[in-house]
């Protein structure tokens, strides 16, 4: 009984990982001294960055979820995940360049914004398709898929792209991939198969854990790059706002044409819409990746997109949700009269 109603709890507030995110980042730009030690390199656990430690902890927990079941489960649904995972690597990026070049955004910008935009769909877009009352199951299906996917398509996608703007080290950006997102992933599946009893217990907690990661990520490079946010506020803000609405709305038209019902237009909307951010800022953090650039400052501009596009994909998420929710309430009422 206790022990229902404690993961009930959870499950509530984890459901706020929209608000989370939004006090999170104020509280970062008014205070950003409360935040600034987790990209600082005050803390280095196991030699590495805490930005990079935090998201394998967050890709950790997503793997303690996974299941052979949930692996079976895409075979039940192939159309829909494959045409949400190509629309994923296809709408994003070529939205990336063409706004990072049509804002004239300086190279740093630039390629942060790229690099994100290249990102896999990120956890939180699966509390959304849930509050938005779309599939969830297709939703996690496509999240599992596209971060597979990511740890080749993102450095191959981010170098193609932003190599217009710097010349990217594909292979340092590989094997950040494999380090933050496959071993943690991996590592939770295993886990999970051999203890299902210890994984079961922590999985009730592990979504809590990974929106407290992504905030703190998001939080501190807010903290860190706050004269850069305000020096180039104007045209980032436009730019990554023209590049999540493009993602969402692109994901429900085309999903709509190919003739899909309105539950999976809603979660391949979500799914393209919303970008893994904090794994875009963690790369974007990383020391071979800032080695890239020709100036620091260019360097320190590059993570934050990815900290103010968590921002945008969750408040554009959650009042979509929020309008979707509503119009299902709607059509339910009609239908009972």
């Amino acid at each position: 009984m206790a022990q229902g109603l404690i993961a009930a709890m959870i499950r509530w507030i984890t459901s706020l990982f929209a608000l989370w995110t939004v006090l999170g980042t104020a509280w970062a730009w008014f205070v950003p001294a409360h935040f600034i030690w987790v990209v600082d390199g005050t803390f280095q656990p196991f030699g590495q960055s805490l930005v990079s430690v935090l998201l394998g902890v967050v890709m950790l927990g997503m793997g303690l979820t996974l299941s052979p079941q949930d692996f079976k489960r895409l075979l039940t649904m192939p159309r829909c995940i494959g045409a949400g995972v190509a629309l994923q690597f296809t709408i994003m990026p070529l939205a990336g360049i063409v706004f990072a070049t049509l804002f004239s955004l300086e190279p740093g910008l630039a390629v942060g914004l790229i690099l994100v935009s290249c990102c896999p769909g990120g956890t939180a877009s699966n509390v959304v398709a849930y509050l938005a009352r779309a599939n969830l199951a297709l939703s996690v299906s496509m999240t599992m898929v596209s971060t597979l996917i990511a740890v080749i398509a993102t450095p191959l996608l981010t170098g193609w792209l932003a190599g217009v703007f710097v010349e990217i080290d594909r292979w340092a950006l590989f094997r950040g991939m494999i380090m933050v997102v496959l071993v943690p992933v991996i590592a939770g599946v295993v886990l999970n198969r051999l203890l299902p009893r210890a994984t079961a217990k922590i999985s009730i907690i592990s979504p809590l854990v990974s929106v407290f990661g992504v905030v703190l990520i998001v939080g501190g490079i807010i903290a860190n790059s706050k004269p850069l946010i305000m020096e180039h506020a104007g045209v980032l803000l436009l730019a990554l706002l023209m590049l999540h609405l493009t993602g969402f709305g692109l994901g429900y038209v085309i999903t709509h044409m190919l003739g899909f019902d309105e539950a999976e237009q809603r979660t391949c909307a979500i799914e393209v819409g919303m970008q893994n951010s904090g794994l875009g800022s963690s790369l974007a953090s990383t020391p071979s990746f800032a080695a890239q650039f020709a100036t620091p400052m260019q360097a320190a501009l590059a993570p934050v997109p990815s900290a103010v596009s968590a921002v945008y994909h969750v408040v554009i998420g959650s009042l979509l949700a929020a309008w979707w929710r509503r119009s299902s309430s709607d059509e339910i009422s009609g239908e009972d009269t």
